[in-house]
């Protein structure tokens, strides 16, 4: 039984022994505690959580002590928002000091769902993790990992995890959270991991020596060099925790059989047809990110997909040295290509097949699943629970009402009503009007004054039955229906967008028609999150050489590059690029998270990043997981 609930136990059953209570009644709460435990140990958090509530209610007592258990509950289902309202009830004079310490942790764990890793790392920095339980120090190390991991301080979230490895009973948890130690490091510069490095025999030091030593040998591929580097590190860090031949072995032969950094690499793009502007663009940015760095240059050659069959020219790219292929970007030719030949050597394709997984195959695109499920969980986050989509009649339109509708389920909200609208117009009233339900209204008056015989005085009432609006429009498209929403009386409610919205332009004349609709979009679009020498502003005369629908591709070819050095750890470690933070799902699908922003005073202004809620994963099997909080 957990450790939290035996201690108020004991203190709970004191107090019903000392006092008044009816025997049945003192039987029935016992019952319920011991019930709500079984629900933890049983994966049910959620109906603890229910059963903790109701003893809080019915033992004023003890009412602080039952909120903290409903709300650490609420946490571990995923339920943030209700974790808080619960946590910000408690009132810290009534709990102990381990209750005050658990009490710190929850809403460290709180921010970090909503994305607020800075204010989590403030919380973490007052608790006293030698005040809380075994398990709860596993926790608390395991959120400051992630948390300055977020922040990208990733020395700081190392040398949480090292403090983690001993707490672990589990030789295979450690053996993980190894292996995240050493991935993590791998992001870091060289320059950075020889600068900054402890001196021997400092743990962390250990660890950054070995790094650049896995470095190495992946580069160089002579294995005899590093056995001989590996004994002089040893004899350096004799008594460090990687010193474990059945780790190092295991983790060696891993890196084997995982993605390994090419040497040369084919890029499959169209030079001619329908998709040659758009595979200009991504080739710029591909470029563009290869000569902004020194320390990884592999040899590159260009195949043209709109001349030769994309089968071909894989075979005849690996004929040639290709030990990584990167496209091809149409659906049609990576479909072929997966379903045709065998993959020997890895494609990351610049574009998303649902439902099309294969060995050796990576898909990577600006895909739409990406936009609509970070803007549904910007909304469920914000409280909404009804809502209407109005997006455009067109395939794609119509894919993203499935997606919205789909992911908007799984939140648990509920979609009231869709309707397509005609891009190719500037009259919208049609479809707004049936989604506000105003011509109903409207035939409710006729109805009315048909049966009063009179003249009554009337005004168009729209439906009072939803929370949101979701959209999907291009900008010109939305300066015209914003207005005309609020023509139509829907003033208060909030209009959640996806990226199309905004082409990364700051244009406040004609965006004040925009205020207060809130999208999210990728990080490259906005200076504050994606600022250097491959910025928007930077790459300024890149994209202004074509239409501004391709702009973002850019980004793409930007990020194509520079995510090969991440590809190895990207199953478990974020990596944040042009994009998005980019994670590699387990359809070897790299998904994007991006970042909110709202229209104020006609200025796109950002938002706290919502972050994918991570549940906590500390058994044997996981440590550091996409579903991580």
């Amino acid at each position: 039984m957990n450790s939290h609930i035996v201690i108020l136990l004991t203190f709970f059953l004191l107090f019903l022994a000392g006092c008044a209570t009816d025997p049945a009644k003192r039987h029935l709460y016992l019952s319920e505690a011991i019930q709500a435990e079984s629900f933890m140990d049983e994966g049910q958090p959620k109906q603890a959580a229910a059963l903790y509530q109701e003893l809080a209610q019915s033992q004023p007592a003890h009412r602080d002590e039952f909120n903290l258990l409903a709300a650490e509950a609420f946490i571990q289902s995923g339920d943030s928002l209700s974790a808080k309202s619960l946590a910000d009830l408690i009132k810290t004079d009534s709990l102990s000091a381990e209750q005050r310490n658990r009490l710190n942790l929850l809403h460290a764990q709180i921010n970090l769902s909503n994305g607020d890793a800075e204010q989590a790392i403030n919380i973490l920095n007052i608790t006293q993790p030698y005040n809380l339980t075994l398990t709860d120090q596993i926790i608390f190390y395991q959120s400051l990992a992630f948390a300055h991991s977020l922040t990208g301080d990733t020395l700081q979230s190392v040398q949480a995890r090292i403090q983690l490895s001993p707490l672990f009973e589990n030789s295979q948890q450690r053996e993980l959270n190894n292996t995240v130690i050493l991935k993590s490091l791998n992001l870091l510069p060289t320059e950075i991991l020889l600068t900054q490095q402890p001196p021997a025999p400092d743990t962390l030091g250990g660890w950054m020596a070995l790094t650049r030593l896995l470095k190495d040998s992946q580069l160089k591929q002579n294995k005899e060099q590093f056995q001989t580097n590996l004994a002089e590190w040893e004899l350096l860090f004799p008594d460090h925790p990687a010193i474990d031949s059945e780790f190092l072995e295991s983790y060696l032969d891993h890196s084997t059989h995982s993605f390994q950094l090419p040497s040369a690499i084919a890029i499959l793009l169209p030079e001619s047809g329908r998709f040659a502007t758009a595979a200009q663009v991504i080739r710029e940015g591909f470029m563009e990110a290869y000569h902004a760095q020194f320390e990884y240059q592999p040899i590159i050659n260009f195949y043209d997909t709109s001349i030769e069959n994309s089968v071909e020219l894989y075979h005849q790219a690996i004929s040639n040295g290709a030990e990584l292929i990167i496209g091809p970007l149409s659906k049609t030719n990576i479909q072929n290509l997966a379903l045709d030949t065998e993959l020997t050597i890895p494609v990351l394709a610049l574009n998303h097949i649902e439902n099309l997984a294969k060995n050796n195959l990576f898909q990577f695109g600006l895909s739409p699943i990406d936009d609509v499920r970070q803007i549904v969980n910007k909304a469920s986050h914000d409280g909404n629970h009804k809502a209407l989509v109005l997006t455009p009649n067109n395939n794609q339109g119509q894919r993203i009402n499935n997606h919205l509708t789909d992911y908007w389920q799984e939140t648990g909200g509920t979609l009231l009503e869709s309707q397509p609208y005609n891009s190719k117009k500037n009259d919208f009233s049609a479809p707004i009007k049936d989604l506000l339900n105003l011509d109903e209204s409207n035939y409710r008056y006729k109805q009315l004054r048909r049966l009063l015989a009179t003249n009554i005085e009337y005004t168009e009432r729209r439906r009072h039955d939803v929370d949101a609006i979701f959209l999907s429009a291009q900008p010109q498209t939305a300066r015209s229906i914003y207005p005309q929403l609020r023509f139509y009386r829907a003033t208060n409610l909030p209009i959640y967008a996806t990226s199309q919205l905004y082409n990364g332009q700051p244009n406040p004349s004609q965006d004040i028609d925009l205020n207060s609709i809130t999208f999210c979009d990728i990080p490259w679009a906005f200076p504050e999150t994606y600022p250097g020498k491959l910025s928007q502003q930077a790459l300024r005369s890149n994209w202004q050489k074509f239409p501004r629908k391709y702009k973002k591709l850019l980004a793409l070819g930007v990020d194509s590059f520079n995510v090969l050095t991440h590809l190895s750890t990207l199953d478990n470690i974020p990596y944040p690029g042009a994009t998005g933070t980019l994670l590699l799902n387990q359809e070897n699908r790299i998904t994007r998270q991006l970042v909110c922003a709202k229209f104020i005073n006609g200025k796109a202004v950002l938002q706290n990043p919502i972050i994918e809620q991570f549940k906590i994963i500390s058994d044997q099997n996981s440590i550091y997981s996409k579903d991580y909080f």
